[in-house]
């Protein structure tokens, strides 16, 4: 046997392929658009967030550059218990009910492949964070689907809201063989912050079928009134049966840190230190000491006009509602998140200005992004990367942007449309 065949990826991986953020991050590299593709910011994050972590780095406290403990550093799992005790109202053991990561990515990765049995079922809403299928795929479960899918309006844009789950569908995808259900919200990319009563209602069924629900809440502060970010955990009969995931990154904009967590009860929790145990381990011990302070920092002054959790949706409130604008104006159809800092528009009414021909993938999504990266030189996401193959021709008309971007940035990408629209006439 050749080694070519020997040394390929292991069945369980086959047909695993590139990220989309692989290939679009190798193009902006070679095109230098202007990039609105990838979420994160591109300014600073809050000052005392640096200064906290430099402090940890150079402080006297010298074993903060050692080993800490494996399933989560001391204090970052008390600052994480009490938080999330206030916020859901009931108390949090840090030892037993909390789990720090290395980024949500693990967190998700943790419980996935902690709970998922060979053949089990694992309902994931679309669109989702492209991470989800493949591990579901790798612990030995089975992907099965439901799409989002926008309202009818008329006389203005559609709203994140307008995109909804078909209530028997969900319904008919529930059986004995159901595992697990992740849910995301808000959602990326739609910015979907799903409501009371659509959470009830998977709630329900969940109950019903005895299903574990992944609530992935990465953008919990990032809601924007009228909205509210409702926790799942805390409806009727769901603690026992949810495990939340959260982030650092894009708690305090620091997607570089690296951090994420996970609460639920223990008895679901074990499963997941067991597989951080045998492959990560344990986290960056300065990195979680240093968000531990910002935890604790922002916990004094919770609900004030002067914590981060509400000025950080205030910013980017005003930073969406001018990308919205300017996407109207060169001619696109966006639909207004409620939260979460993306905005996914459908850029079809610009289709006659785009030669999709030069470019040679399978999706107009890709073609359309590929065609703008380099011709136009503004770089967005084909959404129909969040989609299982068989329902991408849904994505395929829209476009996707981060808004949460320096204000002279956001006035460059809408300069750029601009002038391209002059061009065209």
């Amino acid at each position: 046997m050749s080694n070519a065949k020997r040394f390929t990826l292991p069945q369980r991986y086959a047909g695993t392929k590139e990220s989309v953020w692989t290939e679009y991050i190798q193009m902006a590299i070679d095109y230098k658009p202007l990039n609105l593709g990838q979420g994160f910011p591109d300014y600073p994050p809050p000052q005392y967030i640096m200064d906290t972590l430099s402090k940890v780095g150079n402080g006297p406290d010298y074993m903060l550059h050692q080993y800490t403990r494996g399933f989560g550093h001391p204090r970052l799992v008390n600052a994480l218990a009490k938080l999330y005790s206030k916020l859901i109202g009931r108390e949090i053991n840090e030892r037993t009910e909390v789990l720090t990561t290395c980024g949500a990515y693990e967190a998700l990765f943790s419980a996935i492949m902690g709970h998922t049995e060979v053949g089990d079922e694992v309902i994931i809403i679309e669109p989702f964070y492209d991470c989800y299928e493949p591990m579901v795929k790798y612990a030995g479960g089975i992907a099965r689907f439901i799409p989002l899918k926008p309202k009818p309006v008329e006389g203005r844009l559609l709203t994140s809201a307008d995109w909804v789950l078909d209530k028997a569908e969900l319904e008919g995808l529930f059986n004995s063989k159901t595992k697990m259900i992740i849910l995301n919200t808000p959602n990326n990319p739609l910015g979907k912050v799903f409501t009371e009563q659509e959470l009830t209602h998977i709630a329900d069924l969940c109950k019903k079928w005895n299903v574990l629900c992944v609530s992935d809440e990465v953008y919990e502060w990032m809601v924007y009134k009228p909205h509210k970010h409702i926790r799942i955990a805390t409806l009727p009969g769901m603690w026992e049966r949810t495990i939340t995931i959260g982030s650092a990154g894009k708690t305090f904009s620091v997607t570089g840190w690296k951090v994420g967590w996970a609460y639920g009860p223990a008895d679901l929790m074990v499963n997941l230190q067991m597989i951080h145990q045998n492959s990560v381990y344990t986290g960056v011990t300065p990195i979680q000491e240093a968000t531990a302070i910002g935890f604790e920092k922002e916990m004094e002054r919770l609900g004030s006009e002067e914590c981060y959790f509400v000025t950080l949706p205030k910013e980017l409130q005003a930073k969406r509602d001018f990308m919205t604008k300017f996407l109207v104006d060169v001619g696109m159809r966006p639909t207004i998140p409620d939260g979460g800092y993306f905005m996914i528009a459908d850029w079809t009414p610009l289709e006659s200005q785009v030669d999709l021909s030069s470019e040679k993938d399978e999706y107009k999504d890709y073609k359309f992004t590929k065609w703008m990266t380099k011709n136009v030189g503004l770089q967005g996401i084909p959404p129909s990367a969040f989609y299982s193959s068989p329902d991408k021709h849904l994505a395929e008309k829209f476009v996707r942007y981060c808004f949460f971007k320096k204000d002279e940035n956001l006035q460059k990408a809408a300069d750029i449309l601009d002038k391209w629209k002059s061009s065209r006439q």
